[in-house]
């Protein structure tokens, strides 16, 4: 594996050490509500891997653009200077124990959250994340066993409680995303089908608890079709009109 830069680890790690301490106080702190935003249009994509949301993402940007939308597409980690950092640590570096890979994920969401969301949405924008908190709930919270409850309300804290207006998840078996791969793999993707299993069955608990706010698409479908689906959905959200079901 790569050896990571001494200043990527070292700012990584900082961020770790401040997550832990602060989550000891989290018994002690008003937890804030989940919360839409009230300007802009927050998306997320959630899936498991080789489930195709990063070319959702790039369909979807394309057609909100041609309605004359301002798009931002981002994704987790790796949407800011700091998240790459994290991403070269989490996924291609060497072995980061459990607690510290879902506190280094919530650092780089925290800051993600402030420094280009927020601002984002409060400009009126459209923003679309490749994966956001469903991601930790299902990877670190269920697939690494850490506590779905307790991944939440860490990553409910670090983001302020900003959640989606629209979660779309690419629901893929994991042997298929696997044979997607083609045998190219990061440490996440690397894991057993036992552990991608557990990661697809919170993800779709996730979407069952909160239907409003979810969007669920077989991603053995044609990446057309999935784009006709989550264009539909898109629409009614910006009150756009359909024919036949279809949004123009």
């Amino acid at each position: 594996m790569p050896c990571l830069a001494p200043q990527v680890r070292d700012t990584a790690y900082r961020s770790v050490r401040v997550l832990w301490a602060l989550c000891h106080r989290l018994g002690r702190v008003t937890q804030p509500e989940p919360a839409q935003s009230s300007r802009g249009l927050f998306i997320a994509l959630e899936g498991g891997d080789g489930a195709g949301k990063s070319t959702q993402g790039r369909l979807l940007r394309e057609w909100l653009e041609g309605l004359g939308h301002t798009v931002v597409v981002t994704r987790e980690p790796g949407g800011t200077d700091f998240g790459r950092s994290v991403r070269e640590l989490v996924l291609h570096g060497d072995h980061v124990a459990p607690r510290a890979e879902a506190l280094l994920f919530a650092a780089d969401r925290a800051h993600h959250v402030e420094t280009l969301i927020r601002p984002a949405l409060e400009r009126g924008e459209v923003v679309i994340t490749d994966r956001y908190m469903d991601s930790s709930i299902a990877y670190q919270g269920a697939g690494r066993d850490l506590g779905v409850d307790e991944v939440r309300e860490l990553n409910l804290w670090a983001t302020g409680g900003l959640v989606p207006s629209l979660t779309v998840l690419v629901d893929l078996p994991a042997a298929v995303g696997r044979a997607r791969r083609a045998g190219v793999h990061d440490r996440l993707e690397a894991e057993a089908d036992d552990f991608h299993g557990a990661v697809r069955e919170r993800f779709l608990a996730l979407a069952g608890a909160d239907p409003h706010r979810y969007l669920v698409v077989d991603g053995e479908l044609s990446r057309d079709r999935i784009h006709e689906l989550v264009r539909v959905r898109v629409a009614t959200l910006l009150a756009l009109p359909t024919i036949g079901g279809v949004s123009r």
